[in-house]
């Protein structure tokens, strides 16, 4: 215990019965806190808040299973009190004694009390899971000559803080102790509740760049980072409109991947004998591949892909578009991707390698990088090409997924801004593989570049206002 420790203590048990009317004096800044939490966490997620205090913010998050711990006494005494159906536990985050997995681990606002951070976080580990996300939220140090005349004034509860770290100290520790950041980013420029201006100035001028960087809350949610995943099998769902020529020669050569791989055609009311074709092939080929095949209910890739999906068996779902523009034998880098632990959710990126000629317009370059600026900005994670066809996403992934549907609606045709904003909402780690994009041997291209770019333009204001200015 040292002394930079017991001071925190002293600090903490002193101030746990007033903790709750600090808090209602500044109940605007706290209410913003736990919006954002909820936008990350579904409710009824088990959650474990370490630095707990009084338990207000596990209470506003309404776990199904809630636990918390604090290194003072007398939090955990008033927590315990105020909020019975949660388990509180006096607990140092440098020694945790826990044996349980949670969904969520929530340090907000606390870390600035930790001895020794990357120690905690070690700790931490104990707590996860493979799809646990830790999220943490802190203080800008850019506020502290305003927050420290904030105390001074008596208009913020004291503070006694062992260290003072930014975001990137966050995640080089985060990064040192074995996890995985996600997503980062920056909160709320009006901590003080003015009526319509705080809530102007902090969903709208908040999130315009450069002045982003002078928010009051910064936050990184991430992942553990756990061995390779072993033993899964692969369903490949191949959406096909007019690709006759195209199908003998993705069986062919659409590579084995894990203990099983499946190929789903999903066609599309053609107009070129493709479904006969697909069942020809599926037919010729049936000794030695595993082929399935169904006719699209519906209009739209996106339609078709979820029929697929819907039809699969494997534990790794994977769409290859059938115009062959992206090589089948390249889906080996995203299964050798996921299994290592690299994403779980993948989308291939074509803006990496020089394209070849005629497989991809200027306009529709330039689209697709104003496309991945917007994203990039609205989701607070890179993102390189949005409308490539080529993802991979878990089985179970994708079934929460559709529980995700519900908050983003059928406004995606395609499918790709569902999977895309589906996976943030998810907090799933987004990776890009670069590959090669080969102009079309066969057939014509179904996206009408003015049409469909107008449709996706109103998907990424969609967006916006869905992810951004919340």
């Amino acid at each position: 215990m040292t002394d930079r420790k017991e001071k925190v203590i002293d600090h903490l048990n002193a101030s746990a019965k007033d903790r709750a009317k600090w808090i209602s004096r500044s109940r605007y800044y706290y209410k913003n806190i736990s919006d954002f939490l909820k936008f990350s966490i579904p409710e009824g997620s088990s959650i474990i808040e370490i630095g707990c205090g009084i338990g207000n913010l596990l209470n506003d998050l309404n776990p199904s299973r809630g636990v918390g711990i604090d290194i003072s006494e007398g939090m955990i005494s008033e927590a315990r009190v105020r909020y019975p159906r949660f388990e509180f536990y006096v607990m140092d985050a440098e020694n945790i004694t826990l044996n349980e997995k949670f969904d969520f681990i929530i340090i907000s606002d606390t870390i600035g009390y930790f001895d020794d951070v990357q120690k905690s976080f070690e700790q931490i580990r104990k707590l996860c899971g493979d799809d646990t996300r830790i999220i943490v939220t802190y203080v800008n140090f850019l506020w502290l000559p305003v927050l420290n005349l904030a105390e001074f004034l008596r208009l913020k509860m004291p503070q006694v803080r062992n260290n003072w770290l930014n975001i990137d100290d966050i995640k080089n520790l985060l990064d040192l102790s074995g996890y995985d950041v996600i997503k980062s980013g920056r909160k709320f420029l009006m901590p003080v509740y003015i009526p319509l201006l705080s809530a102007f100035m902090n969903k709208f001028i908040a999130n315009l760049p450069l002045l982003n960087k002078f928010c009051l809350t910064e936050f990184i949610i991430s992942r553990c980072i756990f061995p390779e995943r072993a033993d899964q099998t692969v369903s490949v769902v191949i959406p096909a409109r007019n690709e006759k020529g195209n199908i003998e020669s993705i069986v062919n050569r659409l590579p084995e991947m894990g203990s099983d791989t499946e190929i789903i055609f999903v066609e599309g009311n053609s107009t070129d004998d493709t479904y006969d074709e697909i069942k020809r092939v599926s037919q010729k080929y049936s000794s030695h591949r595993n082929i399935k095949f169904f006719k699209q209910d519906g209009k739209g890739k996106g339609d078709a892909v979820r029929k697929g999906f819907e039809n699969a068996s494997g534990n790794i779902f994977m769409i290859l578009d059938a115009d062959m523009t992206v090589p089948p034998e390249d889906l080996t880098k995203f299964y050798n991707a996921y299994v290592n632990g690299n994403g779980e959710y993948l989308s291939g990126t074509r803006l990496v390698y020089p394209l070849e000629k005629e497989s991809m317009r200027t306009l529709n370059i330039l689209g697709n990088k104003f496309f991945s600026l917007l994203l990039t900005w609205i989701l607070n994670q890179k993102i390189k090409d949005t409308l490539c066809g080529t993802k991979v996403i878990s089985k179970e992934n994708y079934i929460k997924l559709k529980e995700v549907k519900k908050f983003l609606g059928n406004a995606d045709p395609f499918g790709d801004f569902d999977l895309i904003l589906g996976a943030s909402k998810l907090n799933l780690k987004y990776a890009e593989i670069p590959i090669r994009y080969d102009a079309r041997v066969y057939g014509e291209t179904n996206i009408s570049r003015f049409s469909h770019g107008w449709m996706l333009l109103k998907l990424t204001v969609f967006a916006m206002f869905k992810f951004k200015f919340i």
